[in-house]
């Protein structure tokens, strides 16, 4: 399998670009009105998540019982004590909005149609993919707002926890539900009509990277960092994802998982969302100033957690047994 970046990550770096030439219009109180359209396109995209969401596909993958509990944990609980670990090892050395970005990463969920494509082209156990991966998103309503609210409870800055929840479940939770409620009404059309909706998802999530970078353009937040800071951004990413993706492996072995089960393992415990990090930072976060910085590490872990998957894909797909 030949993995090839597509058009989505060139969007993400022009559209940080278009934010530091022209932060004033995607900026608070700016004549794109963010505090409108920011709602109303995390809406959109789960409202589209859930009319694409097979029901059949979910019902099929929920009985590997040992796996979910391997690729859930993995997510929500090795993930950010990884994150706290790293933001303790780093409080000297970077800014307190990079180490909150590098936590956020790790409390996020993980992907859901990047990891269900991906195992499906290594041949993996698809049906407990797409199980683990809505799961995933599901559980990271809850649980991710909680860590952040751990870590800046510890660091003196309490999160209002129950108005972050309300939002989110108001925003990603209600629309994903309608969305899943249309699906026999609307269900062959998304179908039909995938890639175009595919193109007005991704279109969306460039357009809350533009105004959540738009703010921290603005108010002055990157004039303080250097080319360093962007190195060690990437070489971390890579770390974080090599240790995962070696615990996970290690954690399949020895509890016997057969090569299809491994492989969800893997692809679904390692990978993290973009998709829906990028909305639920701007309900979790809201006006913060260094919003666009906090992002930062899920925008790198992204394309590069895509590229090694990829990779991963097309070299376990070429050695499956023939069947």
């Amino acid at each position: 399998m030949k993995f090839k970046l597509d058009w989505f990550l060139s969007g993400m770096a022009i559209a940080v670009g278009l934010a530091w030439l022209w932060p004033e219009p995607g900026a608070r109180g700016g004549s794109l009105h963010p505090e409108l359209i920011t709602k109303g396109g995390v809406a959109l995209i789960f409202f589209l998540h859930g009319a694409a969401l097979s029901f059949a596909a979910l019902k099929a993958g929920t009985l590997r019982w040992p796996l979910h509990l391997v690729v859930q944990a993995t997510t929500f609980i090795l993930f950010p004590l990884i994150g706290l670990l790293t933001v303790w090892l780093l409080r000297n050395q970077v800014s307190p909005e990079l180490r909150l970005g590098i936590f956020y990463l790790c409390a996020l969920p993980s992907t859901v149609s990047s990891s269900v494509a991906l195992t499906a082209a290594a041949k993996g156990n698809v049906p407990a993919a797409v199980f683990n991966a809505t799961l995933s998103s599901l559980i990271g309503v809850f649980l991710t707002p909680l860590w952040i609210g751990l870590l800046l409870k510890s660091g003196g800055q309490p999160m209002p926890l129950g108005k972050v929840i309300l939002d989110l479940v108001l925003w990603l939770l209600l629309p994903l539900a309608l969305g899943q409620l249309c699906r026999p009404l609307i269900g062959a059309f998304v179908t039909r009509h995938k890639k175009r909706i595919a193109v007005v998802d991704r279109l969306t999530i460039l357009m809350l990277v533009y105004t959540s970078f738009c703010d921290s353009f603005q108010q002055g937040i990157w004039s303080g960092q250097s080319w360093g800071m962007l190195v060690l951004t990437v070489a971390g990413a890579g770390l974080l994802f090599f240790v995962v993706m070696m615990l996970v492996g290690a954690a399949s072995d020895a509890l016997g998982f057969n090569r299809e089960d491994r492989i969800t393992a893997v692809f679904c415990g390692s990978k993290k969302t973009l998709a829906s990090g990028v909305p639920m930072a701007q309900l979790i976060f809201g006006s913060h100033p260094g919003i666009g910085l906090i992002l930062l590490p899920i925008m790198i872990y992204h394309p590069l957690q895509l590229i090694l998957c990829g990779w991963l894909a097309g070299k376990w797909s070429r050695t499956a047994p023939v069947e």
